[in-house]
């Protein structure tokens, strides 16, 4: 490119020596001539430094592009390798959100480089106090999951109705955070043919999981969530790991990573598993 602009440049001196040697009429001929000539190579150099930028932005792109290693079992809901991805791997999930500790838990999880599945709920959405809060969490680099507008059982609804708890808030959280769930949980777990039908069709994962205590009431306090999630004999190789957010689950929270990783547990990003939705 810069060969071009001397190029130019020497067109020009060429140009304007002729020019002072000839008459009036052709010297404005000629510095026309030139002035044509510079604008039409500045051009085509600007073209062409465009063009280039834009090749290596669609190669950076391509590059950024990642096969998914991952796959969920439907099965028993562990999170599976593709081939030969590290299998000792464990996903985190944190439901019931964005409520009163959400933010700090996804700024806890941030800190220790530790990526998660936020569920979230649409009655956890009605003031922009709260849509903020989920712009932030999304913003941190978190995965936003469907767990339906009011957390209603989806066996009690007809299908309408259970159309409109999964539609309704994958349309809420694109218009706050600009791009629609990937992944769905069901409240309680409890799927119907409908629901998984519909959430194949809207592509997204359907997502359970493998264990979770911090509803039951010998585990909500910090110490006791932190020792079960770590030391239960149900940890295994691809554990889908259900948390809410509640005060003991936040407090613990960084002592559940810690112990993990201890363990030799990776965290998986949820950005690596396959989607399996309908074409």
């Amino acid at each position: 490119m810069k060969k071009q602009l001397i190029a130019a440049t020497t067109v020009a001196s060429i140009l304007l020596t002729t020019a002072c040697s000839g008459e009036p009429d052709e010297d404005k001929k000629v510095k026309e001539e030139i002035e044509q000539t510079v604008e039409e190579k500045k051009k085509n150099t600007i073209e062409e430094e465009a063009a280039e930028v834009s090749k290596k932005t669609e190669e950076t792109e391509e590059e950024t592009i990642q096969e998914p290693l991952y796959q969920v079992n439907e099965a028993n809901w562990k999170i599976e390798p593709i081939n030969d991805a590290n299998s000792k791997v464990a996903l985190l999930t944190i439901d019931d959100a964005p409520d009163k500790h959400t933010l700090e838990m996804a700024k806890t999880l941030k800190e220790l480089n530790a990526p998660a599945i936020f569920f979230v709920n649409g009655h956890f959405l009605d003031t922009d106090e709260e849509k903020q809060v989920l712009k932030d969490i999304y913003e941190l680099g978190f995965s936003i999951g469907n767990h339906t507008y009011s957390h209603s059982n989806l066996r009690d609804l007809s299908e309408e109705k259970q159309r409109e708890e999964i539609i309704s808030l994958s349309d809420l959280v694109e218009e706050i955070t600009g791009e629609r769930p990937i992944f769905f949980r069901a409240p309680f777990g409890a799927n119907t043919d409908f629901s998984t039908a519909l959430v194949a069709e809207e592509g997204m994962q359907l997502m359970n999981w493998t264990y979770g205590y911090d509803w039951e009431k010998d585990y909500m306090n910090k110490e006791a969530i932190s020792d079960i999630m770590v030391n239960t004999p149900l940890l295994a190789d691809g554990a889908n790991l259900l948390m809410h957010d509640r005060t003991w689950t936040y407090e613990g929270l960084s002592d559940i990573v810690n112990g993990l990783r201890e363990k030799g547990y990776e965290v998986v990003d949820p950005d690596l598993i396959k989607i399996n939705a309908s074409e």
